[in-house]
């Protein structure tokens, strides 16, 4: 099959959100959110989840791969990397204004509501209630 990647360009543009092309969408997208959270700390924190989340899988890839070796150094490396998620994740709870202690009780409400019986259940991972985001 060929491709002619200017058709698949102008497709691509075709279903891309005004907010994502134009300049005065996007700052109105901005304002709209300034309402509801700080957009600076969400951003940071978007950012900065998706680049560490992205080494420290970088590190799984290369020891499960790629031969690097599960020592020390690699240990203590990979705490880091999850020391930087923790500092992005704080930021995202600033950028909502909300409680850290809050976000992870709520997330342990979502698991034992989603796991009855206590235990993973891979039937229940993938057979989720109506609204189990």
């Amino acid at each position: 099959m060929q491709v002619d990647l200017n058709k698949y360009a102008e497709f691509v543009d075709a279903v891309t959100s005004d907010e994502s092309k134009d300049t005065d969408a996007l700052d109105k997208s901005y304002r709209e959110l300034t309402k509801h959270v700080i957009v600076p700390r969400m951003l940071t924190a978007a950012i900065g989840l998706a680049s560490e989340t992205g080494e420290f899988s970088e590190i799984v890839k290369k020891c499960l791969f790629q031969g690097k070796p599960m020592n020390e150094e690699t240990i203590f490396h990979m705490k880091r990397e999850l020391g930087d998620i923790m500092w992005y994740w704080i930021q995202g709870c600033r950028a909502l204004n909300a409680d850290p202690n809050e976000i992870i009780s709520m997330n342990v409400d979502k698991l034992k509501a989603r796991y009855p019986g206590g235990e993973f259940d891979a039937w229940y991972s993938e057979n989720r209630k109506e609204g189990d985001l």
